[in-house]
């Protein structure tokens, strides 16, 4: 049975109140929980002196354990509340807190305020609280790309697929992605250490946000046809064109859709500890941006989030409908 009223709610939820900032302090956040477990396993079991086929083992292993320490929790927790009078209320406030709306948006303000108000060095610095790239080596367009690049992932990575999961299995479901998708980004790297052992963690994630990415892309498409100077048209192309050639299989759909709305280009080569990185530009618009242009991807997540919420609530209702 699908659980389009608890994402709706927690969707609501999310956006209107975010996470609170008292509890960071006092209990942390579910995805810290999970990092701590996932730093935990990759310390005690990824031993570097094993074969590669022993660390890839052992990375499936490990993987089993972090899915199944934040769903089976997830389960019981859901189960009981469930029973319980206002009990989708509390199980839709715990999963607000595996979606990121408005931290998403805050963060990438951030960036575009850096810029507009203390120049190129304040964007560097709040740039590199979201992307991974070698700051230093940025230029106004380059911190531009990398919030714009961020925005249009995180979309797809921090809210349509969690949101999509929870739709599928509920609360459950949605903590299941999300501890698979921060095990992805700690240890799915190829690097000495984790090609082996995160192996397990880099190819479920690359196939459970097939279906996510996808609908961000089309949202961003259907956000550009509400948005005045954006082009559905070009974002319908651009993302068909360019998603494929982007080196993940996920993140192109919505950073070309979002290229192609826009006008712009982003992605391209970047460097990473000193290390050059080729990669294809998603778009083929200006590539000279700046803070304008990130307000206007903002704009542009604004409705294509708008619109998830508003598909969530459109379920929920047809459920409610069908139950008489």
């Amino acid at each position: 049975m699908p659980f389009f009223p608890l994402t709706a709610l927690a969707l609501l939820m999310e956006a209107a109140f975010g996470y609170p900032r008292r509890l960071l302090p006092a209990v942390g956040h579910p995805v810290i929980w999970m990092g701590r477990l996932i730093s935990a396993l990759d310390r005690r079991i990824n031993r570097e002196n094993a074969s590669f086929a022993m660390r890839r083992g052992l990375g499936v292993l490990a993987l089993l354990v972090i899915l199944l320490s934040a769903a089976l929790p997830a389960f019981l927790v859901q189960h009981v509340l469930f029973m319980v009078p206002l009990g989708m209320v509390a199980v839709a406030l715990l999963a607000s807190s595996l979606l990121a709306q408005r931290s998403l948006y805050e963060h990438v303000a951030s960036v575009a305020a850096a810029l507009e108000t203390e120049g190129l060095e304040a964007g560097r610095v709040a740039v590199s609280r979201i992307v991974g790239r070698d700051p230093n080596q940025l230029d106004v367009a380059g911190v531009t790309r990398g919030a714009i690049e961020s925005l249009a992932e995180n979309f797809s990575d921090g809210i349509v697929a969690p949101a999509f999961w929870m739709v599928v299995g509920g609360l459950p479901g949605a903590a299941a992605y999300k501890a698979l998708n921060t095990a992805d980004s700690m240890i799915g790297h190829k690097t000495p250490r984790h090609r082996a052992f995160g192996w397990a963690a880099a190819r479920l994630d690359d196939v459970v946000n097939l279906p996510a990415s996808r609908l961000s892309g089309l949202l961003v498409v259907l956000g550009a046809s509400l948005m005045p100077g954006a082009s559905p048209a070009q974002a319908w192309r651009t993302m068909w064109r360019d998603a494929p050639r982007h080196r993940s299989p996920n993140a192109g759909w919505p950073e070309a859709a979002m290229a192609g709305a826009l006008g712009i280009s982003i992605a391209g080569p970047r460097s990473y500890g000193g290390v050059q990185a080729e990669a294809a530009y998603m778009g083929d618009g200006r590539r000279e941006i700046g803070a304008a242009d990130i307000r206007g991807a903002l704009r542009l997540y604004l409705i294509a989030d708008g619109l998830l919420v508003g598909l969530s609530c459109l379920g929920a209702v047809a459920m409610l409908i069908a139950r008489g």
